[in-house]
């Protein structure tokens, strides 16, 4: 954990066992955070919405009680249904497939929470499974403070302190350094949560601290029994950020209504039927269709013509792609393109990295291209099933360490 002395720092609460966990080991590095649970829940008339409020601030105050800590409710109920709603049905409306977790983080629990209250504060404490790095390189006589350090080994002094004091994501150290900080994965794959932080704005990042980043899932449980935490042996929160399981065509049926189409046979042709609406599929889609004969699985959702196309099979061809592109990339700490400049000092054209298309433990190698317009050309080393336009593409490093960033996935359009 990095060194939190002197820092006023506000712990976000949900009730769950990783955020409480976080808190006690806040606690036991001698750091007395204020705590903070973000109430959000369902709008105006939804009744299909587990809703579990009552319970999580139980389980919070429990926290808060345990530690002699204060805690505080604060109302982010409008500001999440305006802000993280509102992209999720434009992105659906679009024939995309968003995440709304991911923009949660960005502009909820990062953001309008920090415009509110975590101003205040040095740091922003979450349970999130993710650490951080920091990093201290040497600039070069010719940089223009864009960010185009020298980063050759001849010209750098890449001295990396983990989990260190941290002011900014590009600090200036001192006339001739700077100081990086990386968003860096959990040790637990299966619980490593930095494809929905990959989003966050770099000052975002500097404020954010991680307690249980370093731990596997096992031992945040073990912590909290042996602390005797009444989240210790509570399942872990599923579906949508803050609105928990939900029925999700419901969901979008209440801002979209219903549009029907035909879905076609891809192979064939066939019209195997209609569709109620192609906001409410998502490529690599397979249950849910309703159509004898199956599996059948969703590969194209053509917006035009309202067509829903599918293929037939256990695991057809057509639901995977090697190729594909990341609009619009967001780079949390430093563009990595002029991060491995060539020696002419010019950014480098293709970088080899891994990237995770959905939120899951595997990495696939993948070579990158910078397009002229900004935009990622990816091709990875083996084809992934489901590549979904809207969902993030994450992109790491080879050793799947370091979180570069992340933007949209969209097919087509190479130039």
């Amino acid at each position: 954990m990095k060194d939190l002395s002197n820092k006023r720092v506000a712990a976000l609460l949900s009730g769950g066992v990783d955020s409480s966990v976080a808190v006690a080991l806040l606690v036991e590095q001698g750091v007395r955070p204020d705590l903070w649970y973000i109430q959000i829940g369902p709008d105006r008339d939804q009744t299909d919405f587990t809703c579990t409020i009552e319970e999580d601030l139980e389980m919070a105050r429990a926290v808060a009680y345990k530690y002699g800590l204060p805690l505080q409710v604060i109302d982010l109920h409008k500001d999440y249904w305006e802000k993280v709603v509102d992209y999720t049905m434009s992105r659906v409306r679009a024939g995309l497939t968003p995440n709304p977790d991911v923009m949660c983080n960005r502009l909820i629990k990062f953001g309008v929470f920090d415009e509110r209250v975590g101003k205040d504060y040095d740091i922003i404490a979450t349970g999130h499974y993710a650490t951080t790095e920091e990093e201290v390189v040497e600039v070069s006589g010719n940089d223009n403070g864009n960010g185009n350090e020298n980063h050759s080994s001849a010209a750098t002094n890449l001295s990396t302190i983990k989990e260190g004091n941290n002011s900014s994501t590009c600090q200036l150290v001192n006339s001739s350094t700077r100081q990086l900080t990386w968003l860096c994965t959990s040790p637990d794959p299966v619980k490593d949560q930095t494809d929905f932080l990959a989003q966050l704005q770099p000052w975002q990042l500097q404020k954010a601290c991680f307690p249980i980043g370093h731990l596997p899932k096992a031992e945040v449980r073990a912590i909290a029994e042996r602390e005797h935490l009444l989240a210790a042996h509570r399942k872990d929160s599923q579906g949508i950020c803050f609105l928990g399981k939900i029925d999700y065509n419901n969901y979008i049926r209440k801002f979209l209504g219903e549009q029907p189409g035909q879905v076609i046979d891809r192979k064939t042709g066939r019209v195997l039927g209609m569709h109620r609406g192609l906001w409410f599929h998502t490529i690599g889609q397979r249950k849910g269709l309703g159509f004898g004969g199956g599996p059948w699985y969703v590969v194209e959702k053509d917006m035009e013509r309202n067509i829903l196309w599918v293929v037939n099979g256990y695991d057809p061809i057509e639901s995977y792609s090697d190729h594909f592109r990341i609009t619009a990339p967001h780079w949390l700490t430093i563009d990595p393109f002029c991060y491995a400049m060539s020696p002419s000092n010019a950014p480098s054209p293709t970088l080899s990295m891994t990237i995770k298309i959905r939120h899951t433990p595997d990495f696939c190698p993948a070579e990158v291209r910078l397009l002229p317009n900004g935009d990622l050309d990816i091709h990875t080393e083996r084809p992934l099933q489901g590549v979904a336009p809207g969902q993030f593409g994450v992109l790491y490093d080879t050793q799947k360490h370091r979180c570069y960033g992340s933007g949209e996935l969209r097919i087509g359009e190479f130039n």
